[in-house]
């Protein structure tokens, strides 16, 4: 065993993903405070080049093959099983996306190694590795040791900030060979991208996030007067999309959009972990919510404990009013 700790670096559409980077921060932080290296594993075709942005791993191991060249969740688990049994690392971070979810799962089964899912932190403590992973909609924390010399920890988006996962340095990259089973090349013929709608809300830098505490639909009109004054525009957790309050395009959220606003004003929301991955990245949000332990006061910068629908008009009033 080696030892060393490895971070899955995930790729969509021949670029490497932004959650790769958040991995990359945190495998830095465990791989430094258990005296190892931190190799990223770089798995695709024709990708070689993309190793150039993996910097802050002391060594990117690269493996070709053309049943890589997609993200083939049953090519990437045989290729990851494979590089594992040979070089036994001390724990394996794969970002948990759309892009890779059961990755982590798959491989840890096939293995019989622990897996640690939705992980939002981990940390050395006493030599070992120690994880957090959320439940039950983020409702539960957990706080884990891994057993035994090698573990997988799936780690949730938003675990560190991207920013901290990058380097100007350019990494030494190994090729690795693989001999993968026949039959799992596939090709894609063509993504389809949902319609943006009439408002594109990764452009805004103000957004007004509305859930299901602003009640009814009915209540909507108050929430797009609130962004008329921010200057913004009005989106949603899941639960009001999948009420037809507002359009699909409108999410925010893991099966929404990812945005950065410079404000995110969230109203009623309480903060599902799929829903923070869609905006924990905005430089100041602001959350107001009657249930003073809702989740989303963990992610927020400021927070008020009141009814949104209290709220929407005497804000709006104020904005109004500070204009003239």
């Amino acid at each position: 065993m080696n030892g060393n700790i490895w971070v899955v670096a995930e790729q969509w559409k021949g670029q490497i993903s932004e959650i790769t980077y958040e991995v990359m921060a945190l495998g830095r932080e465990l791989a430094d405070g258990l005296g190892a290296r931190l190799e990223a594993v770089l798995l695709g075709h024709n990708a070689r080049s993309l190793a150039a942005g993996l910097g802050k791993a002391d060594l990117v191991l690269y493996a070709d093959h053309e049943s890589l060249a997609e993200p083939n969740i049953e090519a990437l688990m045989s290729a990851l099983v494979q590089l594992m049994r040979e070089r036994k690392p001390r724990a394996v971070l794969v970002p948990l996306t759309n892009v890779s979810m059961g990755l982590s799962t798959l491989v840890a089964a096939e293995l019989e190694l622990p897996v640690v899912n939705f992980c939002k932190d981990a940390k050395v403590v006493d030599g070992a590795v120690q994880a957090t992973c959320v439940l039950y909609g983020g409702k539960i924390e957990a706080t884990v040791a891994t057993a035994g010399d090698s573990a997988i920890l799936a780690v949730w988006p938003g675990a560190r900030q991207a920013d901290q996962g990058r380097s100007g340095a350019s990494p030494a990259v190994e090729e690795v060979a693989l001999e993968l089973p026949a039959g799992l090349c596939i090709k894609l013929k063509r993504y389809l991208e949902p319609e943006m709608g009439e408002v594109d809300i990764t452009q805004q830098q103000v957004l007004v996030a509305v859930g299901r505490g602003i009640q009814s639909k009915d209540n909507l009109e108050m929430a797009e007067e609130l962004a008329e004054a921010l200057g913004g525009a009005v989106c949603g957790s899941r639960p009001v999309i999948d009420q037809g309050w507002l359009p699909l395009s409108r999410q925010v959220g893991k099966s929404g959009m990812q945005v950065k606003p410079r404000l995110y004003l969230a109203l009623g929301i309480s903060g599902a972990p799929e829903h923070l991955e869609g905006m924990r990245g905005s430089d100041l949000i602001v959350a107001v919510n009657t249930d003073p332990a809702a989740p989303i006061f963990n992610e927020a910068h400021y927070g008020v404990v009141a009814d949104a629908l209290d709220l929407m008009p005497a804000l709006a009033e104020k904005v109004k009013a500070a204009k003239g």
